[in-house]
């Protein structure tokens, strides 16, 4: 179906209203109108984007951290991740993320994908990249961040998504993303 052929439905911003302005998100209340003509209200999370890594310490193992998310009272295991600094580049801050949270550099950096999270309430980009030929350099945590990095052969992480242990989506996609690659990929 060619691009021009479907309706359109976009909404025009009628007013615009900072509701919470953060240190990392802000909360915005918009009056828009509709394609019928109508007027709704539409609130929504402005977020400055993040990365996140796949690390492959070898084609079979992946390193995840464990972390307490507090919104949500307990530990989670998850892919590294980050968020983008005012005018740094996805690629820089994921290079810089490696380092502090899991004490790695890598060799080889491919980009993945860009994957929006939650579309229905937030403008939240993630990038995802996958990160190889890992070495071992120390980390330097910022301040008040606590987590263990975890290695895990990926056969046991994906193990952990179906048996509910691993519930991040960002995690989840990303994990998708190494099996679909490594099955596009093999040889067979």
């Amino acid at each position: 179906m060619a691009k021009d052929s479907h309706p359109d439905f976009t909404e025009k911003q009628l007013t615009a209203k900072l509701v919470y302005d953060g240190r990392l998100l802000k909360v915005r209340e918009d009056t828009v109108l509709l394609p019928d003509g109508k007027t709704a209200r539409r609130e929504y999370v402005q977020h400055p984007g993040a990365v996140i890594m796949i690390p492959l310490l070898d084609d079979q193992t992946v390193l995840l951290e464990r972390q307490y998310r507090y919104a949500l009272g307990r530990h989670f295991y998850e892919l590294p991740a980050g968020k983008i600094d005012p005018g740094e580049e996805p690629l820089t801050t994921a290079q810089r993320e490696l380092i502090e949270e899991c004490g790695y550099q890598a060799k080889s950096w491919r980009h993945l994908a860009t994957l929006h999270p939650c579309i229905g309430y937030s403008d939240e980009r993630l990038e995802l990249y996958l990160a190889r030929g890992l070495s071992h350099v120390g980390h330097a945590r910022d301040e008040g961040e606590f987590l263990e990095v975890v290695p895990l052969a990926l056969t046991e992480a994906l193990d952990w998504i179906k048996t509910g242990r691993i519930t991040d989506i960002k995690t989840v996609a990303g994990l998708a993303w190494l099996k679909w690659l490594a099955n596009l990929e093999s040889p067979d």
